[in-house]
């Protein structure tokens, strides 16, 4: 049959199950608009207040759902406002796809309005891009994008298409989506070698990434760890992977992880590292990270491997793929003295003494006691952003959305609305600061529009808390440009949107608006009133290891 390009790009986003997509219209993008009106039924379409909030709310549907997230912009500012959402996907490698209209061919490179070569922008935070100026290009392009954004370590990719394609008619047939790309085969020898230094092990340590998310390998995951009695610590990124309360979890590792977790990894005799990058925030002194341990490493991008530690054995390819293979030959063990000296330092974990009248740990303990093991928590990124990680009580992968890599303010309201679109019957609570919360929550209006009941939990401390934090810490309290002093009214501003507002300065006024917001039917914002001076901690200075850890 022929179609033309707005019509070839809805019908393959169909071929590959995309029901929802995210974004904002303009000129160049009207073809695609106009036939988004027609296919309405089958495509459902979020006007978001903002194109980064599209890409967000992208991002989140995809951690949320394990699908393709979709958005879609039109051309120069438009695409540009994509951007930030797109370097927040690839560094943490979430599967997203954008689709961008152009001018048309014939103004291409003319300066024209609201023309950008979106491509040439986005090349190094993109898996890949296509720039679409052919209609015979267009379907070849769409479909492959897909493959490429779901083989091998997961990212996103950009189409650029000129309006002309959009308008041009071609002949069309719809098909399944193409094969992924074949993941690395672990070899024999790999999956030997990795294991009898397991087996070897006195002193073990897991420490677990996104890949494990992405793999859906936390079944086989939690397998190995109690067959092998071996103690797990995680990244931000894998919050969930191992119940809070399971008896070998550590918690989180690094810069504001927990006290059993980097002093296991300071005195193992082997880390395994799956699906995990050693990223700065983690591995804050790579000479010193591990450094009485061997390491094993387990990742699917090769380019990871000894690119910010060094490790002793590699082995590339799916982590699920490795679990499986490995789980038959590790030997069933007890490592009871290891485990002595870990459970020791977990008793160490910091006690919260604060005279305050509510405390970021009495806030994130209500929301875990009101709210089930099926809450997606989603976050923006500051003090909060680590206190969440530290204090919910995590008992399931993809239920904690957050950004890692890039560390992305404004991220939480647009993702939050994502996953609540592709997880309509989970609750979604969005935990964010006042520094966080002001860059993004004109999509406010967005989840007022869709009617989602996300609640939004703000703690305002009324700074820019973690660089005040750091201000205070290392340079003399000189708060440059931190203290913003705001008089922002947010439960008049959230009723001015046509949500709901509430405001708390205590535990006891925070649990009955918390009772409020679980009964409503639409978007609600909680203000939680916290002092200036809550800090972050445990805290791990950058360029140091666990042993300059500063606890209180």
């Amino acid at each position: 049959m022929k179609l033309t390009g707005s019509q070839i790009v809805l019908e393959v986003l169909l071929d590959h199950g995309v029901d929802t997509v995210f974004g904002y219209p303009g000129g160049t993008a009207l073809n695609i608009f106009d036939e988004l009106y027609k296919y309405s039924d089958k495509i459902k379409h979020v006007l978001t207040a903002h194109e980064q909030g599209a890409s967000h709310a992208a991002d989140g549907y995809a951690r949320a759902t394990g699908k393709t997230g979709v958005c879609f912009s039109t051309s120069g500012p438009g695409a540009t406002n994509l951007v930030t959402g797109l370097a927040t996907v690839f560094m943490d490698s979430i599967p997203v796809i954008a689709i961008c209209a152009n001018v048309p061919d014939s103004l291409i490179g003319k300066d024209s309005f609201q023309e950008v070569s979106i491509t040439s922008v986005t090349m190094a935070i993109t898996k890949h891009n296509y720039f679409v100026n052919r209609i015979e290009d267009l379907e070849p392009a769409l479909r492959d994008a897909f493959r490429v954004a779901n083989s091998g370590r997961k990212g996103p990719v950009l189409i650029d298409i000129t309006k002309d394609v959009t308008a041009a008619i071609t002949e069309f047939t719809n098909k399944e989506p193409m094969p992924l790309k074949a993941r690395p085969q672990i070899s024999d020898e790999d999956i030997a070698e990795a294991v009898a230094l397991i087996n070897e092990a006195q002193k073990p340590v897991a420490y677990v990434g996104g890949g494990v998310v992405a793999s859906g390998a936390e079944k086989e995951l939690v397998e190995l760890l109690e067959k092998a009695d071996i103690p797990v610590t995680h990244t931000l990124m894998s919050a969930g992977v191992v119940g809070y309360d399971h008896d070998l979890n550590l918690g989180m590792l690094g810069m504001h992880g927990t006290i059993a977790a980097n002093r296991a990894i300071d005195q193992c005799d082997l880390v395994i590292a799956l699906g995990a990058r050693f990223s700065d925030r983690v591995a804050l002194n790579p000479g010193r990270f591990g450094h009485r341990a061997k390491i094993v490493q387990v990742d699917i991008d090769k380019s990871e491997v000894n690119k910010n530690v060094v490790i002793d054995k590699a082995v590339v390819g799916d982590v699920k793929d490795f679990l499986t293979k490995a789980l038959p030959l590790v030997e069933e063990i007890k490592h009871d003295e290891w485990h002595n000296r870990v459970d020791g330092w977990k008793k160490r974990s910091r006690v919260v003494e604060s005279d305050a009248p509510l405390h970021p740990k009495e806030i994130l303990d209500i929301i875990s006691d009101k709210t089930d093991e099926d809450t997606i928590y989603v976050t923006d990124v500051g003090q909060h952003q680590m206190w969440s990680a530290q204090y919910l009580k995590h008992n399931k992968a993809k239920k904690f959305i957050t950004s890692g890599g890039l560390g992305t303010m404004g991220f939480g309201y647009g993702a939050a609305i994502g996953a609540k679109m592709g997880c309509p019957g989970d609750r979604v609570i969005h935990i964010t600061g006042d520094g966080s919360f002001h860059m993004n929550l004109n999509e406010a209006c967005t989840a007022v529009s869709q009617n989602l009941p996300i609640i939004t939990v703000i703690m305002n401390n009324q700074v820019l808390g973690m660089v005040y934090q750091w201000q205070t810490i290392f340079y003399d309290g000189r708060y440059s440009n931190t203290t913003p002093e705001r008089k922002t009214d947010y439960v008049k501003l959230a009723e001015g949107f046509g949500a709901k507002g509430y405001r708390a300065t205590t535990p006891e006024e925070f649990e009955a608006a918390m009772d409020k917001a679980l009964k409503a039917d639409g978007p609600v914002w909680i203000e939680c009133v916290i002092s200036r001076e809550e800090r972050v901690l445990p805290m791990i200075p950058a360029g140091k290891s666990a042993e300059d850890m500063i606890i209180d």
